[in-house]
């Protein structure tokens, strides 16, 4: 008569998950929040009159453009209402400093090159992972660990009904006994697990694989780069027309596409989508937090204390526009000053209690039109004001002390 084998043997047959696959230095390579160059100055020690001269002669010397040189480009769009960043050194000065833009073919990080070359077998299975290559294969861990188990604790029960009485089990050559329809389905392993990477490095084929990936930036993004920072330099529309667009015509041409279809000069207006969103976005970014669109969970932005590479974002911002102004209570502007019903916030905010994260409504009050007309573009921001307001959901089981 065989032994049935034990619980604890039953539960020793788990494998344990695969060890988690090395990630980049995320900290070395993201350590710039932006795409500038900055010198940082010399600690000054009170107590020692030389490092003010190291001080001075850093300031006097050392001083360089924080600009890029020659500065980024990119092209407008009309037909996405957005930026195209083509080329390789742009792209990856936006992204890795300060998480600007999104790939055309990707969620987030342009990366589809990387991922196609692994397709064709260019590049091995564990070579230039990608952040949701290696989030796709923590996922099937977690489900081939789950599927181990639940088998584990099939076969424990199954020994323990069969010690009973009440079942009978079939034997097995190796010693131990399964439960006849255990037998007839064995557990299927993950694609690859028991692949020979050096033996499939020796057959990689020589294949040029054209990137045919581009950044996207929002108007917003766009515009922050270009005035806020300097370091972008917009052309366009179409990637064969090379004539620069200033700052001014850059706000125009995107206020003008903020609606659609595009209206003319004449006919925009002080709350114009992107001069709202703008300010906010110009808002948190000098505040050091980095801006991601929210369209996903209802928001226009999210925020990130780092960056999506290091964390979930914590705050979903909303933006609304406030006419507080008295030209918005007379019978030209009272069509704007126009209330939201209660249950559109309570679905914004009920999604954003269930993803965890804080919403934020922004409140922006919106100067009259005579307030901005002829004014450049660091005189018109400052004719628009921020209110923050967090909003959280109250539940009775988590809030009752």
């Amino acid at each position: 008569m065989s032994s049935t084998p034990t619980p604890a043997a039953a539960t020793a047959n788990i494998k344990p998950p695969q060890p988690r696959t090395k990630r980049p230095n995320y900290h070395l390579l993201h350590a710039n929040p932006l795409p500038l160059t900055v010198i940082p100055f010399s600690p000054l020690i009170p107590h020692n009159p030389l490092s003010l001269l190291q001080i001075l002669y850093t300031y006097l010397f050392c001083r360089s453009p924080c600009q890029p040189v020659p500065a980024y480009t990119g092209f407008f769009n009309p037909a996405t209402r957005s930026v195209h960043v083509v080329e390789t050194r742009s792209i990856q000065a936006f992204w890795n400093n300060g998480f600007f833009g999104k790939g055309s073919l990707s969620r987030s990080e342009p990366t589809w090159i990387s991922r196609r070359r692994r397709a064709l077998g260019v590049i091995g299975k564990n070579e230039d992972l990608t952040a949701e290559e290696i989030t796709e294969r923590r996922r099937q861990d977690r489900r081939q660990f789950k599927l181990e188990r639940a088998r584990a604790e099939k076969e424990r029960i199954q020994n323990q009904l069969a010690q009973e009485g009440k079942i009978e089990l079939l034997e097995t050559g190796e010693g131990g006994s399964v439960e006849p329809d255990a037998a007839a389905s064995p557990l299927v392993p993950l694609e690859g697990d028991d692949e020979d990477e050096e033996d499939a490095l020796q057959d990689k084929p020589v294949v040029h694989v054209e990137d045919l990936e581009h950044l996207q930036l929002t108007l917003e993004e766009a515009f922050f780069l270009q005035c806020g920072l300097g370091a972008l330099r917009i052309t366009g529309p179409g990637p064969e027309e090379n004539k620069s667009i200033e700052v001014c015509d850059a706000l125009c041409l995107f206020r003008k596409h903020s609606y659609f279809p595009p209206l003319d000069e004449t006919d925009l207006q002080p709350d114009d989508t992107f001069l709202l969103n703008y300010v906010v976005y110009h808002h948190f970014r000098s505040l050091g937090w980095v801006v991601r669109p929210g369209v996903k969970f209802g928001v226009e932005y999210l925020l990130y204390n780092r960056g999506p590479v290091f964390s979930h974002a914590e705050f979903g911002v909303l933006v609304m526009p406030a006419y507080s102004h008295p030209y918005w209570a007379t019978d030209v502007g009272r069509k704007k000053n126009e209330s939201k019903p209660w249950h559109w916030l309570h679905s914004v905010n009920r999604v954003s209690a269930q993803v965890k994260k804080t919403l934020i409504l922004v409140y922006v009050e919106v100067p009259p039109p005579s307030a901005i007309e002829g004014l450049e573009v660091q005189h018109l921001l400052k004719k628009y004001g921020v209110r923050e307001v967090a909003l959280r959901r109250w539940l009775v089981s988590r809030n009752r002390d």
